[in-house]
Parts: C-alpha cells; structure tokens; sequence
C-alpha cells in the first residue's frame, strides 16, 4: 500500500518517537513535537506507539490512499475530511482505495498526527523513521513533504470505531504555563530581573518551529556586571561554549527567550537561564504565535513528580484503548 500526497500542507514530515542515543555528535533525538498525540494516534489504528506517523503544523495535506486501511488524527485540533465530509479527530476510521484525505481549517492547537494501520514504512536511519529536516536526514528524503510523493505503508489491521474521550487528552487553556527548574547560569542575570522574568506574561513568537520555540513581550533581562571569559565574546548572554539539554530556555542579548525543542542543537554559546520540564514539551508544541505564556519556576522534585503525574496520564489512555 502507499499513500500518495496531492498537496503536502504547510509543513508536513514522517516522524515516529525519536532516535535517542545520537545527541552527543550534534543529531538530535527529532520525532514527533507532541509524543502523547504521536503514541495516541498509533494506538487508535492498532500501531506500536513508535510506528511512524505524519506531522503537520498549522494546515493539513491533501492525500489519497491506494488500497483499505484504517487512520486517526490526534493533536492539534486539524478537522480530517474524508472525501469532504468531516470526520472525528482523536477516533479510527477506515478508508478505502481511491479515497481521498483532506483537513479543515485549524481549530486548536498547532500540530496534527496522522497515523496509519501498519505505519508509514520509510527507511530506518539510525534507529528511527524520523524526519531530521535540518540535516537532511531519516523520513521521505530527509525532506517535508512534496506533491507528488509516494509514501509506502507496512501491513496492518487496524479497528475503526476507536476512541479517546476528552477527559483522557490533554487540557488546554488560554494561557500556557510552562514550569522551568532554573539553571546553573541563573546566576548571570540580577535578582529582580529573574523575579520579573517569572512574573510577567510573554506571547509565542512568529518564529516556532521543531528547533525551538521563541517568546517576545517581557522586559529584556539585566544582567550581572562581568568580565567576560577569553571565547565568550562580548555580549552578555555569552558564555563559553556549553551543552544544551532538550528544554533549554536562552535568552540571547536577554531580550527573547527560546526554548529549544526535539530538532535543537546540542551545544553552543549562549548561557541558558534554565529548563522547561520534559512534561511540558508537548504542550509547547501545540502552542500557536501570538498564545500568552508563562514561566512557572519549579523544583526538581516537582519536575519528577510532573514526569510521574504524564506518565500515569498516558497509561490511563492506554489502558482504555487496550479495552
């Protein structure tokens, strides 16, 4: 079977759960924005949940389908249209040969995953089928998608008909919190400008995307007067060169901070005030420009308990799709 795109959408690519392991020589783990979405979708049409989904941000494909299969669409509320008549997100249905896939206009959220019975079935590169945009690597060509392509599909034998209540996605609200445990270089910056960073409300910037997302409308930081060590260069958000953990919020020239998402970079020269907990990046991910945020400061006991609290979220969507 294959899945033919007729048009790909704003910005669609293959991706799956990630290629851990490869963080160290600049590769980053990549994989889907929004994992919960990712799994949730697979689960629906009778996957694995690391079996190779398409992600799509802000505006679906256009698709049609060679032979019977069964698909759901989670995340991002992207309504799906089987040959035009709407259909439910975060459900099962099945499509036949000749059908074709199209979306609304989006309603929420900023990332919609699209999974296949059997999964999209392109080459494994270092573990994964994910899509590495920036280095052109893993998914259909290491590229997004392109009208035209040809996507192969693996067997499976999904059940239409499957669900997941609201009560078991993820809430949103109008305004995201995103809990960061402060860093080792919060030193660098004055107390009151830390004390105002947690205090005021910044909005998602134009410029999000899998690299990372940026953040605009706070008060630039100020920062503790020094001499700047030999290789740091001159601005005062330089450091010299350091590791980048998944979550890092930077805040070059300390005017607009950037958490650094699933296709970051691994190291480089900007100080980092801190990190957004690993149970919040998905929340990131379906955040849309111009949405209102805050920066909520944690403690690593309550980051733990965050990643305890998403894990016993997920096993309970498990758990009612497994029957």
């Amino acid at each position: 079977m294959a899945v033919k795109v007729i048009s790909p959408g704003l910005s669609t690519s293959v991706q799956d759960l990630g290629r851990p392991g490869h963080y160290h020589v600049g590769i980053p783990e990549g994989g889907g924005m929004d994992r919960f979405a990712t799994r949730i979708a697979n689960l629906l049409v009778g996957n694995d949940p690391g079996a190779a989904v398409l992600e799509a941000t802000f505006m679906g494909p256009e698709l049609e389908f060679t032979q019977s299969a069964v698909i759901a669409v989670t995340g991002g509320e992207l309504p799906p249209k089987l040959n035009g008549e709407e259909r439910p997100t975060w459900e099962s249905f099945p499509v036949k040969a000749g059908d074709r896939l199209s979306f609304g206009f989006l309603k929420g959220g900023a990332r919609a995953y699209l999974a296949v019975s059997g999964g999209v079935d392109v080459p494994v590169v270092l573990g994964s089928r994910s899509t590495y945009i920036l280095g052109a690597l893993g998914g259909h060509q290491g590229r997004t998608l392109k009208a035209g392509d040809e996507l192969p599909v693996g067997e499976g034998s999904g059940k239409a008909g499957l669900s997941l209540p609201a009560n078991l996605r993820r809430a949103r609200n109008n305004l995201a919190e995103l809990r960061m445990l402060p860093g080792m270089y919060w030193h660098r910056i004055t107390e009151a400008a830390g004390n105002r960073f947690f205090e005021e409300t910044w909005k998602v910037a134009p410029e999000a995307d899998r690299i990372g997302y940026r953040f605009r409308g706070g008060t630039p930081l100020e920062f503790v007067e020094r001499e700047q060590p030999f290789g740091a260069g001159s601005d005062p958000s330089n450091i010299v060169d350091a590791c980048y953990p998944y979550g890092s919020v930077q805040v070059p020239s300390g005017t607009e901070p950037i958490v650094l998402h699933r296709d970051a970079v691994s190291g480089g020269g900007y100080m980092m005030l801190g990190v957004v907990i690993s149970a919040d990046m998905d929340l990131i991910a379906q955040l849309q420009p111009h949405t209102p945020a805050r920066f909520v400061p944690v403690t690593l006991e309550d980051a733990l308990a965050a990643r305890t609290e998403q894990r016993a979220a997920l096993a309970r969507a498990e758990g009612h799709l497994a029957g």
